[in-house]
């Protein structure tokens, strides 16, 4: 048969001489009472229209976004200061990120999720990581080189390559427009993940340590990369492309020669081609049109 509920009996009303604390307590009572009826139904109740909170959860979406790296725009900025805030202690005036999108623009990327396709065509790019890079004006050793001075990834899209991608599109750039001998950084003591990031992945390596170099006090690592082996790479392209263009120079069918250039040698002189004289040699008073009125 169907379920059977017995519920505690609730006085609706108090006496007038209850006390402040007994009618906070009533009502209170009252309060938990009601919500108990409201969420709570008989284990024998079918319900033939399932609300969405019981239904199975749906699969987690798990195909990794498509990411587009490309170059810092001066309308992204607002944007990765957004990221900045949203992920780093170290945080910068918009204006000292114009600074860098201005003077130095071929080093400073954004990593855009293009997965989802924009609403409106007013929609802002979702920026989902940076790379702010500039290279050294003055450097005290006079070798040129390169300085990343902030890289930043939203919790959403770590461990998918990002951090990587946007510090090596930033390497080849700083070799490939300034010729940088090197780059370097800072990372605080504590960041172990960005350690892992650039000393297991890119391959820095720490030359010294700076005291009290944040604004809390914490110490940073100052790490360096030679990029040396950006300059090998991309002069092996270069050499492969011309060892390309050359061998596709040799096969490419230019026609066959004329002249005596494409003439057999070893041809019958029955072929050989004579020089013949046709027609009447013309002077230059033969070529002038002749006045016809006068005749």
């Amino acid at each position: 048969g169907p379920t059977t509920r017995v519920f505690p009996k609730v006085y609706t009303t108090l006496p007038s001489s209850a006390s402040p604390i007994a009618k906070s307590t009533h009502h209170r009572t009252l309060r938990l009472f009601s919500l108990a009826l409201i969420y709570t139904k008989p284990a024998n109740v079918v319900v033939s229209n399932p609300s969405v909170h019981s239904q199975p959860p749906r699969p987690r979406h798990t195909t990794s976004p498509i990411m587009d790296i490309r170059l810092l725009k001066p309308a992204d900025l607002p944007l990765i200061q957004h990221a900045n805030l949203e992920n780093l202690p170290e945080n910068y005036f918009l204006k000292y990120y114009l600074y860098h999108a201005l003077s130095w623009p071929q080093l400073s990327y954004v990593a855009v999720d293009v997965s989802r396709p924009k609403r409106t065509p007013y929609d802002y790019p979702k920026i989902v990581g940076y790379v702010l890079a500039k290279m050294e004006e003055e450097p005290t050793d006079g070798v040129a080189h390169g300085h990343i001075t902030s890289l930043s990834v939203m919790r959403t899209h770590r461990r998918l390559g990002i951090a990587e991608k946007l510090m090596r599109q930033s390497q080849l750039a700083m070799v490939e427009t300034f010729g940088a001998q090197y780059v370097s950084l800072h990372v605080r003591v504590s960041n172990q993940a960005a350690i892992h990031l650039y000393r297991d992945t890119l391959g820095f390596k720490n030359e010294k340590t700076e005291s009290k170099y944040y604004a809390d006090g914490e110490d940073a690592y100052c790490m360096k990369l030679d990029l040396s082996y950006i300059r090998e790479q991309i002069q092996d392209e270069r050499d492969r492309e011309e060892e390309e263009a050359a061998a596709a120079g040799e096969a490419a069918d230019e026609g066959e020669a004329v002249g005596d250039v494409g003439r057999d040698p070893n041809a019958p002189a029955a072929d050989k081609k004579r020089k013949v004289k046709v027609g009447r040699g013309l002077g230059v008073g033969e070529l002038v049109e002749k006045n016809e009125s006068k005749n």
